[in-house]
């Protein structure tokens, strides 16, 4: 920052000089501001030769240098002005690109509590020792590797697995160091040291894949070979045919590679900027240059892909009971637990504004359920072994389980004074955003999507077959997706995306690596390239879009540069551009060049189509939102018609065919006549919105389908014909119209940024 204040301020008192008639004073002022420019270019010169590169900042010092020998004052210092100016734009995007692992370090734990006989004493981690026995107490990260010596302990292990519900340790099972004590105290024996353990691994191999990355070169210096001794030649020959070493210098000076210092980090930090304002952190022009390249990307599921954490994702009630009730009690009971999928309950009663009852006696087994009384009614939640006893199942309890097993849920079953009235199914799910996440990164220009994550096979089939991905790695510890992302990057340049510490040391040795950090542990964030800071699975295909966009103007800007430099070069070779002539010419050229490379901080998409307004897409997110709600108690309906008696089986079709008629619709009715219409101008043509309203169509068919069986219909007339059919029908329509809100939101994301995906499409 010192040298180009010094070469500005140089070159402004110098030129008021020579304006004042001082022409000797303006020499030596231009000479004083040239001359620290190029000593710290000496300097650094000499340090990148040492590390064994050589750069095109050697024109730079030739020709200031130059300029100073043979009194080419107001040419040295214009030169010393875009060298200075260029060391700085470069400056700011190094120093973005820096992080360190300070993060990951604060999470290892500092402290461990040793049990030795009856005394529990604090001791540096640093200070256990296989076989000491330690305590590990509610909400604290365990400290080494060891085996569980308590009964039983619940530790939340989605930091190292991506399994997103914690799990239960029994005495004598292991327990892994950087793993979270989900529920009460509980006591282990080590297997080693903190050096050795688990989590240490992690940072350790962190460590060695940052390390392990080539530090960022300069898109300019690529062409430093040929164009250093080509500039030389061409001056030196004009020197030679001419006899005059001035012109020499002018060709020099002409030839000063301000469109490859400058050039490429101003069109680098332009797409940094751009894509920090879309909550994009790229951590300098290194990353960004490596994204550009993405060919294969990989995803880590939990968190990522999925919502991550335990979620309530279905009710399923017992023959005549309420699922409000259900949930009601359940969360009621949960409230006085400090397990996380309790938490999970509880906010979702809260959610559907159900009044909780307040818990007493509370008895709670850890890691199977707990017992209470709500509102003097003795209730039981938890896993089915711990509400049925010995007894066995119910066969609508049978059918909660086999759903269980194949969404790859976990049960958690309610009774009331020993009878069971329903069970909760919580479990991870897909976000909303994903498949048109995926499909905009297909868009562009990524051949290879792959999912790899600590869960479970069949769970991560599920998904990667719901998303169409090429690949699917399940059951993959963090050395594992090491491994994995080596041997694609063996292939084609990767990227990696995650959300968790299992994730870091994947993310630090992709090509590039994507975390997902608003919702993500700070690890990743640190071990990552880039940073998402908003809840958008998206922004990683726009990432990549940007990146693309600004390397191709780069390097635009280098061949336009560098093309114009070069005529530059001829004229004075020829003797038509003097020293000062030569370096306006290029000075010329210079702005030119940075105007275009400035071109990266406008989206590429922005002279393409007007997009709808955001809010709008808002909107029908809330609207669907809403109407989850209904659809969540049409399959509630569909399900109850199982076991139902003929008089509720009315009851429960009647209901059904109310919702359908004044909520699901309601809502279509309003798409079809009222917003439609007006989205169409968004849309570069009408065909998404004919198989949209085709949907429409159906939908209204099988309400009206609905709406003849309901009418009229009697106890006296209901079959289980009649009630099959109806069930068949509510199924349908519960699903088709889910799948129709999604297709909705996915068109309203287009046309709300139809500038992105046209551009993505035409010009990948």
């Amino acid at each position: 920052m010192a040298l180009i204040l010094i070469a500005l301020v140089s070159l402004g008192v110098g030129l008021a000089a020579w304006m004042g008639g001082y022409a000797d004073a303006a020499q030596w002022i231009w000479a004083f501001g040239t001359a620290p420019v190029a000593v710290g270019l000496l300097i650094s010169m000499i340090q990148e030769f040492m590390a064994g590169r050589v750069g095109v900042d050697a024109i730079a010092f030739v020709s200031m240098s130059a300029a100073l020998l043979l009194g080419e004052m107001l040419a040295g210092v214009v030169v010393a002005v875009m060298y200075a100016g260029g060391n700085v734009l470069e400056d700011f995007a190094v120093a973005r690109a820096q992080r360190d692992l300070k993060s990951l370090v604060d999470r290892a734990p500092r402290v461990a509590h040793r049990r030795i006989g009856s005394v529990i004493s604090d001791i540096p981690v640093e200070e256990v020792r296989a076989d000491d026995l330690i305590m590990v107490r509610a909400g604290e990260i365990i400290p080494v590797d060891g085996v569980v010596i308590s009964e039983v302990a619940v530790i939340d292990e989605s930091a190292l697995t991506g399994e997103p519900i914690p799990v239960t340790r029994r005495k004598g099972e292991n327990a892994q160091s950087g793993t979270l004590n989900a529920s009460e105290t509980f006591e282990m024996r080590a297997t080693s040291t903190s050096g050795e353990s688990t989590y240490a691994g992690i940072v350790r191999m962190v460590t060695a894949a940052q390390t392990a990355k080539s530090p960022f070169i300069r898109l300019a210096d690529q062409y430093a070979l040929f164009l250093l001794p080509l500039t030389l030649a061409v001056a030196g020959g004009a020197w030679f045919l001419s006899g005059d070493p001035v012109r020499g210098l002018a060709v020099l000076v002409a030839a000063t590679p301000c469109p490859l210092i400058i050039a490429a980090p101003v069109a680098f930090i332009a797409g940094l900027s751009q894509a920090a304002r879309k909550g994009i952190l790229i951590k300098g022009g290194g990353p960004l240059e490596a994204l550009a390249r993405t060919h294969t990307v990989m995803f880590d599921k939990t968190g990522t892909l999925t919502v991550g954490g335990a979620r309530l994702i279905a009710i399923e009630a017992a023959p005549g009971q309420s699922p409000d009730d259900v949930l009601r009690l359940a969360a009621s009971l949960e409230q006085a637990s400090q397990h996380v999928v309790a938490g999970a309950i509880v906010e979702a009663a809260r959610k559907k504004h159900l009044e909780l009852g307040h818990p007493q006696q509370i008895a709670e087994s850890v890691g199977s359920g707990l017992r209470g009384l709500v509102a003097g009614q003795a209730v039981s939640v938890g896993s089915h072994q711990f509400v049925y006893g010995g007894r066995k199942p119910e066969d609508w309890a049978q059918r909660v389980l086999r759903r269980a097993s194949w969404r790859s849920a976990l049960s958690v079953f309610v009774a009331v004074d020993g009878q069971t009235i329903g069970a909760l199914l919580m479990g991870d799910e897909l976000r909303r955003d994903t498949p048109h996440a995926i499909q905009v990164l297909r868009n562009s220009g990524v051949k290879r999507i792959v999912m790899v994550t600590g869960d479970r096979t069949d769970a991560a089939e599920i998904i990667g077959s719901a998303l169409d991905l090429d690949a699917v790695l399940a059951d993959r510890v963090p050395a594992d997706k090491v491994d994995a992302v080596a041997t694609e990057q063996r292939l084609h340049p990767t990227l990696m995306v995650g959300d968790g510490i299992n994730d870091a040391p994947a993310l630090a040795a992709a090509d590039v690596g994507v975390a997902m950090g608003v919702r993500g542990a700070s690890a990743s964030s640190e071990a990552a390239d880039v940073v998402i800071l908003v809840d958008r699975l998206d922004r990683v295909s726009e990432a990549v879009v940007i990146a693309r966009h600004a390397r191709g103007i780069a390097v635009q800007s280098i061949v336009i540069g560098l093309g114009l430099s070069g005529i530059a070069m001829g004229f004075a070779a020829a003797g038509y551009l003097s020293p000062v002539a030569g370096a306006i010419a290029q000075e010329a050229i210079d702005v030119a060049v940075i105007l275009n490379a400035l071109r990266a901080n406008v989206p590429p998409w922005s002279f393409a189509r007007t997009p709808m307004p955001a809010a709008a897409a808002t909107a029908l997110r809330v609207e669907h939102e809403q109407i989850e709600a209904a659809l969540d108690r049409l399959r509630e309906i569909a399900d109850g018609l199982d076991d139902a008696e003929y008089e509720s089986a009315v009851a429960l079709i009647t209901e059904a065919n109310r919702i359908v008629e004044q909520q699901v619709l309601k809502h279509e009715r309003a798409d079809e006549n009222s917003v439609y219409p007006g989205l169409s101008r968004y849309l570069p043509d009408g065909h998404g919105l004919n198989a949209m309203s085709r949907a429409h169509r159906e939908i209204q068919h099988l309400g009206r389908l609905l709406d003849r069986l309901a009418t009229d219909l009697d106890p006296d007339d209901a079959d289980r014909y009649l009630t099959r059919d109806a069930q068949r029908v509510i199924e349908s329509i519960e699903s088709l119209v889910r799948i129709h809100n999604a297709q909705e939101e996915d068109i309203y994301e287009h046309a709300t940024d139809a500038r992105r995906v046209e551009w993505s499409q035409s010009g990948k």
